[in-house]
């Protein structure tokens, strides 16, 4: 008895000494409450004070990252090895709540959200749910965390695609992505399983799990790796797991499909790093399974599907969609040279920031078009650039920035990616690492010919439509002009961000 006091006294030491590593989450656990009691006090008429509140939460919660950056000078694990914190995992976290503040502020401003008869107070709620999955995948350290984590946005993800379900797209592309996470998970858990089986641990950092596998069959062991990469490949949504993508943004409302195509992607990015760094120690002796190679497949693959596929896209939507994946395979060629401090880390972070605002940005524009001219087409574009020439401008070079044209902060994004890459080539020589580079710049040359229809539509076609225009969202124009001087500066000035995010 004794023995079982003296375990369980150790266990709440350790408890309230992992405290202090997880106060964001734990403010952003109590502003997901206060914004659901909000929500359950106030009716369908508290979406303002639900906004509100949500918004200056999550202030305080990246306040509450920033106050963590004097702890981190080692690697942090806590709450019995579930969680790690580091300083790139803390830079993915701020790069989250950045993001998603901003997305928080486009919810009121798209017309289809803002119509809807269940307003909008559920969505913050669900939305601050889905931040704080995001927060424990960018920390998750065990398999059993990461499984959780990945299903816990998985789940918010679905109930935010679906949030119309009085349109038949949104419930139609609800129950594919559904089905298709759903696939996912089960091969992803599976994978866990065997690597379980295996190792006989979950944990990551601890040395059994890479111990464990090297005495196990390396074909077995490939298979049980492959299996969990899955789970992961959904969030990213790299080929072959891309499928539900184009149906899914299509279908989502457009502030939705803004939050799918960029803030998963960083904390899946951030996971994926935290799975792979135990394996790619120097101490690590088995290397059955070569994890460059497989992100350099994978990314070469994605990039040539999303690109080529958005060549063929007239819908706006999907043309961005598909895009988002040709930009998560040319975010990996950055993964391909990874290591806690190393450049390819770095050079990621800055490539997701650059990729997240000009994608938000772009489809802030899309939803602004739709709901002055009822746009979706690239047909409906047509002479749309002389009568709001100011949007029109600002997507001209948010897509400059997303094609990666110099001046922009893509530009700077890109370079830093194929700068990370060549030092794989200069330093290995694998064919797979050059076939990367020859592959980005060859796509990069493609994804110029589908985002030059955009302004093509809007300066170089006129129209003869003289009716049916609504009336511009003033908020929604100022934040997007904002977003295009930030990918300006960023092109301009990139230092800033590549030091501190």
């Amino acid at each position: 008895m004794q023995g079982l006091f003296s375990s369980l006294h150790q266990q709440l030491n350790q408890v309230f000494d992992s405290l202090p590593l997880f106060m964001p989450e734990i403010y952003l656990s109590a502003l997901l409450v206060l914004v659901l009691l909000t929500d359950l006090l106030f009716g369908r008429r508290s979406g303002w004070l639900c906004r509100t509140i949500a918004i200056a939460g999550m202030v305080i919660v990246l306040f509450k990252d920033l106050e963590q950056a004097p702890m981190l000078e080692n690697t942090a694990l806590f709450f019995n090895n579930m969680l790690i914190l580091h300083t790139a995992g803390l830079k993915f976290k701020i790069l989250i709540d950045l993001i998603s503040i901003l997305m928080l502020l486009y919810f009121e401003w798209d017309a289809d959200l803002r119509s809807h008869s269940k307003k909008l107070s559920d969505l913050y709620t669900i939305t601050l749910a889905a931040i704080l999955g995001l927060h424990l995948m960018s920390m998750a350290a065990n398999l059993l965390s990461i499984f959780l984590s990945v299903e816990m946005v998985s789940i918010t993800s679905y109930l935010m695609v679906v949030y119309r379900t009085e349109r038949k797209w949104s419930s139609e592309a609800g129950l594919k992505y559904v089905l298709f996470g759903a696939a996912c998970s089960a091969i992803m858990l599976y994978g866990i399983s065997l690597l379980y089986g295996l190792s006989g641990t979950l944990d990551l950092y601890t040395g059994a799990l890479t111990s464990g596998l090297a005495h196990a069959n390396p074909l077995t062991a490939g298979l049980a790796l492959i299996l969990f990469l899955v789970g992961i490949g959904f969030k990213l949504s790299f080929v072959p797991l891309h499928f539900w993508v184009p149906d899914v943004y299509e279908g989502a409302p457009i502030p939705i499909s803004a939050f799918l195509s960029t803030v998963p992607k960083i904390a899946a990015f951030a996971l994926l790093i935290n799975f792979l760094s135990p394996f790619i120690d120097p101490a690590v002796k088995w290397k059955a399974f070569d994890f460059q190679l497989f992100l350099a497949v994978a990314g070469i693959i994605t990039m040539i599907a999303g690109n080529f596929a958005a060549t063929l896209q007239n819908n706006v939507k999907r043309m961005l969609a598909y895009s988002s994946i040709g930009h998560t395979g040319f975010a990996m060629m950055a993964l391909v040279n990874f290591n806690l401090d190393g450049q390819g880390i770095s050079a990621l972070r800055f490539y997701l920031l650059a990729y997240a605002l000009a994608s938000t940005a772009a489809w802030m524009l899309a939803s602004f078009f739709e709901e002055v001219a009822n746009a979706e087409e690239l047909e409906g574009y047509k002479g749309l650039g002389y009568k709001y020439p100011f949007a029109s401008i600002c997507f001209v070079i948010v897509l400059i920035s997303l094609t990666g044209i110099p001046l922009t902060a893509g530009f700077n994004g890109k370079l830093l990616a194929f700068s990370a890459a060549y030092v794989v080539f200069r330093d290995t020589h694998q064919i797979p690492s050059l076939l990367l580079m020859i592959t980005g710049a060859i796509t990069t040359v493609v994804s110029l010919f589908y985002y030059i229809k955009i302004p093509r539509n809007l300066f170089l076609y006129k129209t003869e439509r003289t009716t049916g225009f609504g009336t511009a969202n003033r908020a929604l124009l100022i934040s997007i002009a904002i977003i295009a001087l930030l990918v300006l500066y960023f092109g301009l000035f990139p230092g800033f961000a590549y030091k501190y995010l």
